[in-house]
């Protein structure tokens, strides 16, 4: 792996592992944040399962819109 492609591809994962961090501590704070239509709890008792596709589907697309933004010429 070349030295500066190596270097590119450290900072988007340093990048990325900061976006993570900052979510895990702050996204609770944002309050739609996993009560999106499309996101199902199924649980009986002393289970629950929590599906979060509406939320998935939605941090998909904001990452999906900020990449191609970054990465468009």
């Amino acid at each position: 792996m070349d030295g500066s492609l190596l270097g590119k591809f450290l900072v988007v994962v340093g990048l990325l592992l900061a976006l993570v961090g900052g979510l895990l501590a702050w996204g609770p704070k944002v309050p739609w944040l996993g009560k999106l239509p499309g996101d199902f709890t199924f649980g009986g008792n002393g289970w629950r399962l929590y599906v979060p596709l509406g939320t998935s589907l939605a941090v998909s697309l904001l990452l999906s819109v900020v990449l191609w933004l970054v990465r468009r010429k």
